[in-house]
């Protein structure tokens, strides 16, 4: 694995696994919404260019890397913005019926 920063790290691999999210939901549409496969022994990440990749991690480093992360509150929604940059804002984001509220009408 190339080296980064402990935090820069933690928001690639959120910024992956949002784009990953986002990518399939879009490909689904009014699919019902599926739950991310994200494995423990994996690393997400999002690059400057807005490129996704997956990283096998081991042990090695394992408090260096924890480092400074900080963990995704729950209710957090990841979504890609019509400029093509990856956002993410507090919940809520469901209706009182649990459809999503930005969805198509």
């Amino acid at each position: 694995m190339s080296r980064l920063t402990t935090t820069g790290f933690f928001r690639t691999f959120l910024l992956a696994a949002a784009l990953t999210a986002l990518t399939t939901s879009a490909l689904a549409q009014a699919a019902a919404p599926t739950p991310w496969e994200l494995k423990p022994d994996m690393g997400y990440g999002y690059d400057k260019d807005g490129k996704t990749f997956s990283y096998k991690m081991g042990t090695n480093n394992a408090g260096q890397l924890l480092k400074g992360a900080r963990k995704v509150p729950k209710g957090t929604l990841f979504f890609i913005g019509q400029n093509g940059q990856l956002y993410m804002r507090p919940g809520p984001y469901l209706e009182g019926d649990g459809k999503f509220m930005f969805g198509t009408n």
